[in-house]
């Protein structure tokens, strides 16, 4: 009986964490997004003052050829992290504390909601057309 629970508890932390990584709005993530143009673009493959994120989820990190990482975000890809949407809801509220010494400035998203729309977006920027 104790096992039937476990599992049974188990199975609704997995769905409850997966119903969070999933419902964003991807037009509202277009004008969260706005704070992060002036230095990324995500609807073409051109780097401006960082990497293009066209493409960006499901990416291994520092991994556009055409772009100088520092040695810091160098440093983390190690190990063969991807951008999924577990690892920029870390990275994105706080880039400079999970990346140290990153050169990117961005103080972070702080919503939660901010961050399900600007991961909706990156995921298909073609949804907020």
């Amino acid at each position: 009986m104790k096992w039937h629970c476990l599992t049974a508890a188990v199975a609704l932390l997995a769905l409850s964490a997966a119903a969070a990584f999933a419902d964003g709005d991807a037009v509202a993530g277009a004008q969260v997004f706005k704070k992060c143009g002036a230095c990324h673009t995500a609807t073409e493959p051109v780097n401006k003052v960082g990497p293009s994120l066209m493409g960006v989820v499901g990416r291994p990190v520092a991994s556009v050829a055409s772009y100088s990482y520092s040695p810091a975000m160098k440093a983390f890809s190690q190990g063969g992290k991807v951008w999924d949407e577990a690892l920029l809801r870390k990275y994105l509220p706080s880039p400079q504390f999970i990346v140290k010494g990153t050169r990117m400035t961005f103080p972070g998203l702080k919503s939660d909601k901010d961050l399900d729309n600007v991961i909706a977006y990156l995921k298909n920027p073609g949804a907020a057309q």
